[in-house]
C-alpha cells in the first residue's frame, strides 16, 4: 500500500493537520487487556473529534510487541474495529496509525499485520536499532515502506529513542512512501533538523510534519519555519500533533488545533495562546513526570483517565512502571489549576455510552 492508495480526502486531512492521540492500553488489575475500557477510550477519542488514532506506540506500551504478551493483534484489531463501527456516525475519515517496532524482520511482519487489519500508516520506531549505522536505518525504513506508508518517528532518547541527525532525515524524506513525520526529540535543535531536512528535500507539501514535543506543542504549531532551500525560500509548518499528551484532554486539543489553524498566516499570535502554551507544558511536566526523567509518564496518563472513569487503574505491563513519588500530587495540582485543559465534564456526560 502506498500514499497514493489512501483515500485522497484522508491524505488532504493529514496534510492540513489532525489531532492524533497516542492510544493508551487499558489493563485489569491482573494485567490482562480490559476490552470494555479499551473500547471506551477509542470511542472517547473519536467522539472528541480526533482525526486519527496511533495504536501500538510508546503510550500503548512497547511491551505489547513482545509475542509472549499475545496482545499486539488483539489491541490493534480492537481499535480498528471500534473505530470502523463508531465512524458510521460521522462523515470525516480517521487515520489509523500502527506503531511498528523491532529489527527489520519483526517490523516487516508487524507492518503486514497492520495492513491486514486496515491501518493506513506505520509509525516506525527505531529504538531497537540503537547502534545501527544510518545506511542500515534507511534500508530498514525502505523495507517497511514497501508495505505501508511511513509516519516517521523521532522519539526522544529519554524514553528509548536515539539521536537522528539532519543527514538521516534528509535521506528519509527522499523515500517516496512517507506520509508524515512525528517530531518528538524534546529538543529545539533536533526539531529543526527534521524541518530543515523536509524543506531541503522539496517535500514540505507532501510530507506532513506533526509535533510529538509535548513540552512545546503549541509553539511548534504556531511557528512558521522560514527556510532558504535550493528551490528558494520556503515556509514550512508543523500542522498537527501525534501526542501522548493528547491522550487526555482530547476534546480541548481538537479545539486548540482548530483555533491555531484559523489564525491569519501573517497575523499576530494572541497572548492567550502563549499563556495556554505554558499551561500545557506545566500540565505535561506533571502528567509525564519530567521531575523524574519521565519514569512515570505512562502511569501519569493512566491516572488522569482513571480519575475520569475511563480506565480501571494505572497498571502497566511493566510492574515497575508506577507513579513516581509526589507525581499524584502534581497531577492533582495541574488539574485544579487548569480546568479549561481537561475533559472531565465531557467524559462524565458520555462515559456510560462509551462503556456500553
Amino acid at each position: 500500500m502506498t500514499v497514493h492508495d489512501l483515500p485522497p480526502a484522508l491524505v488532504a486531512l493529514v496534510r492540513r493537520g489532525l489531532v492524533i492521540p497516542a492510544h493508551p492500553l487499558a489493563l485489569t488489575r491482573d494485567r490482562r487487556l480490559d476490552e470494555r475500557a479499551q473500547r471506551a477510550l477509542t470511542r472517547y477519542y473519536l467522539a472528541a473529534g480526533a482525526g486519527g488514532l496511533a495504536v501500538g506506540v510508546h503510550t500503548t506500551q512497547f511491551e505489547i510487541h513482545d509475542p509472549r504478551t499475545g496482545l499486539l493483534r488483539p489491541v490493534w484489531q480492537l481499535a480498528a474495529e471500534t473505530a470502523t463501527t463508531w465512524l458510521r456516525r460521522r462523515a470525516a475519515p480517521v487515520l489509523l496509525v500502527a506503531g511498528v517496532c523491532g529489527p527489520t524482520r519483526q517490523a516487516v511482519r508487524e507492518a503486514l499485520l497492520a495492513r491486514e487489519l486496515g491501518y493506513h500508516a506505520a509509525l516506525l520506531s527505531l529504538a531497537s536499532l540503537r547502534d545501527a549505522p544510518l545506511a542500515a536505518l534507511l534500508e530498514h525504513c525502505r523495507r517497511v515502506a514497501e508495505i505501508l506508508p511511513l509516519f516517521g518517528f523521532y522519539l526522544q532518547p529519554a524514553v528509548g529513542g536515539r539521536i537522528l541527525p539532519y543527514a538521516f532525515w534528509r535521506r528519509f524524506a527522499e523515500i517516496d512512501n512517507v506520509l508524515a513525520i512525528k517530531i518528538a526529540p524534546f529538543n529545539r535543535y533536533r526539531t529543526l533538523d527534521v524541518v530543515r531536512a523536509v524543506g531541503d528535500a522539496g517535500r514540505a507539501e507532501e510530507i506532513a510534519l506533526y509535533t510529538g514535543n509535548d513540552d512545546s506543542l503549541v509553539w511548534d504549531l504556531l511557528t512558521p519555519f522560514r527556510l532558504r532551500t535550493a528551490g528558494g525560500v520556503r515556509t514550512v509548518r508543523i500542522v498537527g500533533g501525534l501526542l501522548g499528551q493528547w491522550a487526555v484532554g482530547t476534546r480541548r486539543a481538537v479545539a486548540l488545533l482548530a483555533e491555531i489553524q484559523a489564525l491569519p498566516p501573517a497575523g499576530p499570535v494572541p497572548r492567550a495562546l502563549l499563556v495556554r502554551a505554558a499551561e500545557l507544558t506545566d500540565s505535561n511536566a506533571a502528567i509525564f513526570d519530567a521531575a523524574h526523567d519521565f519514569a512515570g509518564c505512562l502511569p501519569g496518563i493512566h491516572a488522569v483517565l482513571h480519575r475520569q472513569g475511563l480506565m480501571p487503574g494505572v497498571w502497566c505491563l511493566d510492574r515497575q512502571a508506577t507513579l513516581s513519588p509526589g507525581q499524584a500530587a502534581e497531577i492533582a495540582r495541574v488539574h485544579r489549576a487548569y480546568p479549561h485543559l481537561h475533559d472531565d465534564a465531557f467524559v462524565r456526560a458520555h462515559l456510560a455510552e462509551w462503556r456500553a
